[in-house]
């Protein structure tokens, strides 16, 4: 109950004293006049100095605008759900520099899940002039640096600091100890921020800094309600306008998309074992449901969907599949985090029907491939020497591939922000890509006793529900929807 007491400890107010309303009037009066002028009222040189400036180029789009406004008549707290490829960075940089202007912020400090996202928000910071200290490797490459730029903003003898770092490196001592030597101005943003929710994260987050912002497509953590509270009470509500996949599409953020289910059924050993374990579950959730405090219902959900992303029957449809498809490019296999057999990974196997039995142009990518390999491998995507790539976890990871014109995802999950996320990840706009097409096999639950289906029917409905959501989008939505609607008259739901 302590650590609980301390995250709530965090619902206080603000504890900068700023006229909110008038900061986002500020905003929307001045971005009104910049559109209809159809420039930056401040233009801009590069320079070194590493103070947030607007890149002259830009204009935020009205959801971003809306967001913005509102994060700010929320005294500089909340979330920001926004689909995958509508444009978080940007808004939480616009933010960033507004405050800068504004208020004369000091500090931005960006926390991500992984070493990769640190480089693509980066990339982005440096769009609008930043400089960032990355901590993400040894201490001895930022810890220093840190301290020497921290006391200089102490003695006004430096405007602003940024820093991007990692989960693992923030909760580190090294970086902790840092934390109450932070100005009372900085802006802290937790990018991926579902991923925060674990009471070890949470109870790492700094009570001193007042101005926070969350970024997430899925901020609801899957069986976690504790946790999702925990994230709310510190960063903020949920703001509108939320942005989904739909909204993503029309606005263009997103590619459209034709949808193909593949329906795919369990080997008579794999549905005995389905059977039982779904039994398992059913007596966990009823003694406690919620995944963070019941690791007995976690570890039993974790090997049913490990068994029904690496279902045997899957390898026969993708090689029926892709026999006809040969000549199709830019195409992402996403696989599950699991073995076929005791000596064959679903990866490997994915890898040798493809490039070994169909002479198809594939390469491995995964979290642990070096950065380097993969601007190389995206770069042989582009110029077609590759026609593939067989992944495994990327696509829960932030990984930019947008040049990916199609998917076909062997590995499944009930977890709505990883069926949000691997869906929508594909569908990012690229030069000359109109459009995206995804292959998504399903696995069929078998028929079970009665005592065990009535289990098996609520985790059904609700996947059926995300299934058909998704479906209802694409542009062979007719199709797609009547291939769920046959299975669920099928199964009486």
């Amino acid at each position: 109950m302590e650590s609980q007491h301390s995250f709530l400890s965090t619902e206080k107010e603000n504890i900068l004293s700023v006229d909110w309303h008038k900061l986002a009037n500020n905003f929307r009066d001045k971005y009104n006049h910049k559109l209809a002028e159809k420039k930056y009222i401040y233009h801009y040189k590069k320079d070194v100095t590493g103070i947030p400036k607007f890149p002259d180029n830009l204009i935020l789009r009205d959801y971003q605008q809306q967001a913005i406004e509102n994060w700010l008549k929320n005294r500089g707290r909340g979330i920001l759900k926004m689909a995958t490829g509508s444009g978080k960075t940007i808004t939480a940089l616009a933010i960033n520099e507004e405050l800068y202007r504004q208020i004369n912020l000091q500090v931005l400090l960006v926390i991500c899940p992984f070493r990769h996202l640190v480089l693509q928000w980066t990339e982005e910071a440096e769009k609008f002039n930043l400089l960032p200290i990355l901590a993400f490797e040894s201490a001895y490459s930022w810890h220093g640096e840190l301290s020497r730029q921290l006391y200089n903003i102490h003695q006004n003898k430096q405007k602003f600091l940024t820093i991007i770092t990692t989960y693992s490196t923030f909760i580190s001592d090294r970086f902790q100890g840092q934390l109450p030597f932070f100005p009372e101005k900085t802006l802290i943003v937790g990018d991926e921020a579902h991923n925060l929710g674990s009471p070890r994260l949470l109870s790492s987050l700094p009570d001193n800094i007042g101005l926070r912002l969350a970024l997430s497509a899925t901020p609801e953590r899957h069986f976690d309600e504790d946790g999702t509270d925990f994230l709310v009470n510190y960063f903020g509500k949920v703001l509108q306008p939320e942005f989904t996949l739909k909204n993503a599409i029309e606005k263009q953020a997103l590619v459209k998309y034709n949808y193909h289910p593949i329906l795919v059924e369990l080997t008579d050993k794999e549905a005995l074992h389905y059977a039982k374990l779904t039994k398992k579950i059913g007596w966990a959730l009823s003694e406690n449901n919620n995944l963070e405090d019941n690791h007995n219902l976690k570890a039993l959900l974790l090997r049913r969907s490990r068994l029904i992303a690496t279902a045997s029957n899957k390898l026969i449809a993708l090689k029926a599949l892709m026999k006809n498809r040969l000549d199709m490019k830019a195409t992402l296999f996403y696989c599950g985090d699991g073995h076929i057999n005791q000596n064959e990974r679903q990866l490997e196997a994915v890898t040798r029907i493809l490039g070994k039995e169909l002479n198809y142009r594939v390469n491995i990518y995964t979290a642990e491939t070096p950065l380097e390999e993969r601007e190389k491998i995206k770069k042989q995507l582009i110029s077609g020497e590759l026609q593939g790539l067989v992944a495994i976890r990327c696509l829960d990871e932030g990984i930019d591939i947008p040049m990916i014109e199609n998917a076909v995802i062997l590995a499944s999950s009930t977890n709505p922000r990883q069926f949000i996320q691997r869906r929508g990840r594909i569908l990012r706009p690229y030069n000359g890509k109109k459009e995206a097409t995804l292959f998504d096999m399903i696995v069929i639950p078998p028929m079970l006793e009665r005592e065990v289906w009535e289990i098996e029917r609520n985790l059904l409905k609700k996947e059926l529900k995300r299934f058909i959501e998704f479906a209802s989008l694409a542009n062979n939505a007719e199709n797609a929807i009547e291939i769920f609607t046959t299975l669920q008259e099928n199964f009486g739901l």
